[in-house]
């Protein structure tokens, strides 16, 4: 291994290591715009410069290019290299418009950094700017080329990274252009990542464009909640609501990006039609008045029914602590429990729950370093996008690619190469090529489970939510049926709902009780009983995803009504309130705050109904989750589960 001196610190290496890295682990920055750890190396902005005083190599060199080697003695602050620093930012900024004040990367900006630690205040150069047209790239970002630093970190991340092919370079010299031959919204599914990693504003997020700087919002680590796979993300809110979302790196789960679903659809949690107070017969109340009519009402049902008709109904939206005390809740009264919607849903869920374990599940590492990968019956790009960049990094390294089904490749436009077979049988694991199979979440043959359970290849077994591997080995444990089977049985003749979409046309004679939700497409919002619940942007919880990770997320902004959302009232005036001014009538309530996390409703309802009382949702078993660190890389729990 490498060992080498920087800035008179002995650091060692491991081989292949870059300068610029060698100097990051022990805690010094170099300044640079074009090196990003997830990209191929470019050398492009020249300001990563540093002096080699003694070793293999001598003089200025690019850090971020230049693999560390024995012997190198390297220098951060020889006043050359100093100099070329500053050199490099000066030209720069020659055509950098000085527009921070209105720039939303003002605050959190790398140009604004390095040309502060660079010294630079005044521009000697006294010429016109270059400008440029800007482009209209769609309804999630916003283009301003005048701010260009010619980095290429966005091309090399579209069209290296993500396989896009609709964005570009063109021009040369002074006059180089980032953007479309033509506008139009740029239609790669991760085109959003150009708004993390560019170092300037040149690709800002339009949906939270001048709404507040960086430091003004609430946000803290959470998970994506559109599919299995958990990705890491940063939620941004500011009067409780919910601005922007951005990529938290992971390198376990999903690198440093995410998908534009995870980035973008995010509107419904702060639609001001949101149910966010508690309903008893069709008017409001007391959020404690509603628990105790819901309490009430399934005692009397359960005593003139009997606990074998009432079932309690969850899904893959609940959180961990949410699942295992609905199973608790069903529990204290012997009623049945489904998480999942039908058979197809729970035979793929119970189907991972029961072949996945240490070597059996494949993390996002072994889809990168994999020679073999199968795609098998699932549309990719909507079950887990964010995989298809690490199967592309692995097509790009040799990789062979095949999906299997052949009225598949029409319907998928995947960002690599594959080739398309009509069986499992047909795909070539043998020879330790590192077989991966990625599978969707519907049903699946008997067969076809002998054959995945045999194999030899690891397994991305997807499911129909973000919690969907927990509530999968909640189904088995408790042995919990779909709610279709529950249905079709005959014998359930009530429903208490958390968090699940129930059939929009239920049997005869079947009523829904109680329903708690957070949904505005929920269909249950005109039930007996309706207790709204938090969403994950408001609320502490723990998710499994499709490889057995479980992840801690945490809350990033209280419950209520966002502040463009409030009712005129709230404010001390009808200008405030058309000016979106924080209100300035002080009151002891948060408007439309009245909501609760789903698993506080169950544990008061378990006490309620005579069960013995909550302390903690994560106990037994799941107990050492409740101290994982929400900012780490999750841990999996197949260990855990055995007791380890």
């Amino acid at each position: 291994m490498p060992k080498l001196i920087i800035d008179d610190i002995p650091v060692e290496v491991a081989p292949g290591t870059s300068v610029l890295e060698a100097a990051r682990s022990v805690g010094i920055t170099i300044p640079h715009f074009c090196y990003h750890p997830a990209l191929a190396i470019a050398a492009a902005c020249r300001l990563c410069a540093v002096k080699l005083l003694d070793g293999p190599v001598k003089g200025i060199q690019m850090s971020c290019a230049l693999p560390a080697q024995d012997g190198m003695v390297v220098s951060t602050t020889d006043p050359e290299a100093v100099k070329m620093r500053a050199l490099v930012i000066e030209w720069l900024m020659l055509n950098h418009p000085h527009d921070c004040p209105i720039c939303d990367e003002g605050g959190e900006c790398l140009l604004q950094d390095f040309t502060i630690a660079g010294g630079h205040g005044r521009r000697r150069y006294q010429g016109k700017k270059r400008t440029f047209q800007n482009q209209y790239l769609g309804e999630g970002i916003h283009h301003e080329m005048n701010r260009c630093i010619e980095c290429y970190r966005c091309v090399r991340f579209y069209q290296e990274y993500a396989g896009g092919t609709d964005f570009g370079v063109t021009g040369s010299a002074g006059r180089v252009f980032f953007g479309r031959f033509e506008d139009g919204p740029l239609e790669s599914p991760f085109s959003g990542n150009l708004v993390d990693i560019c170092p300037t504003g040149v690709f800002t997020d339009k949906t939270g464009r001048f709404r507040a700087r960086y430091w003004d919002y609430e946000f803290s680590p959470s998970i994506c909640q559109h599919c299995s796979v958990g990705c890491n993300t940063s939620p941004q809110n500011f009067h409780r609501e919910l601005i922007k979302v951005v990529a938290r790196r992971n390198n376990q789960v999903n690198g440093w990006f995410i998908c534009d679903r995870a980035r973008f659809e995010k509107g419904y949690l702060n639609d001001p039609q949101r149910p966010r107070e508690p309903r008893l017969d069709g008017t409001t109340c007391g959020y404690d008045v509603a628990i105790d009519a819901a309490a009430k009402r399934i005692a009397e049902f359960v005593r003139e029914h009997g606990a074998e008709s009432l079932a309690f109904v969850g899904s893959p939206r609940l959180s961990l602590e949410g699942a295992i005390l609905l199973a608790r809740l069903a529990g204290t009264l012997g009623s049945p429990l489904s998480y999942l919607a039908d058979e197809s849903q729970a035979q793929g869920a119970l189907a991972a729950a029961k072949l996945l374990n240490e070597q059996r599940a494949a993390c996002v590492r072994d889809l990168e370093e994999a020679g073999c990968i199968a795609l098998l019956s699932l549309d990719l790009m909507e079950e887990g996008a964010i995989l298809a960049l690490a199967v592309r990094k692995a097509a790009l390294a040799g990789a062979q690619v095949f999906l299997v089904a052949a009225d598949r490749p029409a319907r998928q436009k995947l960002p690599f190469e594959y080739t398309a077979v009509a069986s499992l049988d047909e795909v070539p694991f043998e020879g330790g090529s590192r077989g991966v199979i990625i599978c969707g979440a519907g049903k699946k043959s008997p067969e076809l489970l002998t054959q995945l359970a045999s194999g030899g290849a690891k397994l991305v077994m997807l499911q129909p939510g973000a919690n969907g591997f927990g509530t999968a080995l909640l189904t088995l444990e408790h042995d919990a049926a779909p709610l279709s089977e529950l249905l079709a049985g005959g014998k359930v003749r009530g429903i208490v709902c958390f968090e699940a979409d129930l059939p929009e046309q239920l049997p005869a004679g079947v009523e829904v009780l109680a329903c708690a939700d957070w949904s505005t497409k929920s269909a249950l919002l005109k039930t007996p009983v309706f207790l709204p619940t938090t969403t994950w942007a408001e609320s502490d919880g723990t998710s499994i995803n499709y490889e057995g990770r479980a992840q801690r997320f945490q809350r990033s902004r209280v419950p209520g009504l966002p502040l463009k959302g409030l009712d005129p009232k709230y404010y001390g005036s009808a200008a405030e309130a058309v000016a979106l001014h924080p209100p300035r009538a002080h009151r002891t309530e948060v408007p439309g705050g009245a909501e609760r996390d789903a698993w506080r409703v169950m544990a008061q309802l378990i006490e309620r109904l005579g069960g013995e009382p909550v302390v903690e949702p994560l106990s037994g078993k799941w107990g050492a989750l409740k101290d994982l660190d929400p900012e780490g890389e999750g841990v999996r729990i197949f260990g855990m589960l055995r007791g380890e």
